[in-house]
């Protein structure tokens, strides 16, 4: 865990902004690589996740290849239909303390030389954005295209052009719309493909690329937001197959919700369905599968599910925890 101290804050849009951070102790802090991730402890909401942004003129802070480094620096949009992490990290004022979790990266780039296409959808840019730095300082082949509602919302725009002209586009869904079919066309089949966004987005360019003959482990995404209760939801049983014991799952909490509080011992990081790690193997039951992880393959077949979002559409799921 690190207490970290607000040092920066400046507005990139009027929802984003960006928050940049030292060690309240004045130390070094954990190095990262691009995709990663900090856990923020809000009070009285949990923790919220947010990544690291690096940009090519932070090098003199930030070295690459250091194992300490000077600064975090995030961006947060503020939701104001959210449950409220966003406005409280945009209420923080220079000065102030805040606990995170050291680095923590589900969303890494892979040792490759294969091309790289990186796909942004609104906020989801921030990671995309350490990794065109990454790739930009090797030197290898990669192309970022980032999607938005609006170029009045888009954040980074300005910033973006200065340093990946050769290499960014931009599409806004009022002039420019994104076609991901043409997009996935022009590629290699080889070629490497991130995806950072809202969960239709991440949902619409997965099944487009899979269309256009993407390998589902070509295929690397992140979700943007965290899960939320849908209409329609209702209780069910989860039944752990070893012991026999039997777990009620209500609505408005995951399996990975009740089975902590009953002393479980489980693995999980994103609670957001993006990661993989909690994946699970089904004995038997019917998955409700809502993480962006899983092939339309290990979906159709029920096999396995991700425990800290999906829910069941049988009464009860038997499990192999």
């Amino acid at each position: 865990m690190n207490h970290l101290k607000l040092v920066d804050r400046r507005d990139e849009t009027d929802r984003i902004r960006i928050l940049q951070f030292t060690a309240s102790s004045g130390d070094a802090l954990p190095a990262y690589t691009a995709g990663t991730h900090l856990d923020f402890e809000l009070d009285g909401i949990g923790n919220r996740s947010y990544s690291l942004i690096d940009w090519p003129q932070h090098s003199d802070q930030n070295p690459p290849g250091s194992e300490k480094i000077q600064s975090y620096t995030i961006a947060v949009q503020r939701e104001d239909d959210g449950d409220g992490g966003s406005k409280m990290m945009h209420q923080l004022q220079i000065g102030q303390s805040i606990n995170a979790s050291d680095p923590v990266n589900d969303f890494e780039l892979i040792d490759s030389v294969a091309p790289v296409l990186l796909l942004a959808g609104g906020i989801g840019i921030t990671p995309l954005i350490s990794m065109a730095t990454s790739l930009a300082s090797q030197k290898h082949p990669f192309s970022l295209h980032y999607a938005a509602r609006s170029l009045s919302v888009m954040g980074f725009h300005s910033t973006l052009s200065e340093h990946f002209a050769d290499h960014v586009q931009f599409y806004f869904d009022d002039t420019r719309p994104l076609d991901l079919a043409a997009l996935f066309s022009e590629q290699g089949e080889s070629t490497e493909l991130y995806i950072c966004g809202p969960k239709g987005m991440i949902e619409a360019a997965r099944k487009a690329a899979t269309t256009a003959g993407f390998a589902d482990n070509n295929i690397h995404v992140e979700l943007f937001s965290s899960p939320d209760t849908e209409s329609g939801d209702s209780a069910f049983e989860v039944e752990i197959n070893d012991s026999g014991e039997v777990f009620e799952i209500p609505v408005g909490q995951s399996i990975i919700d009740v089975l902590e509080a009953a002393g479980k011992d489980l693995m999980f990081d994103c609670q957001r369905g993006d990661c993989g790690i909690c994946q699970t193997d089904v004995i038997s039951g019917i998955p409700d599968h809502r993480d962006v992880v899983l092939s339309e393959a290990d979906r159709a077949s029920g096999k396995v599910m991700q425990i800290c979002v999906s829910r069941a559409k049988s009464p009860r799921l038997v499990l192999d925890l």
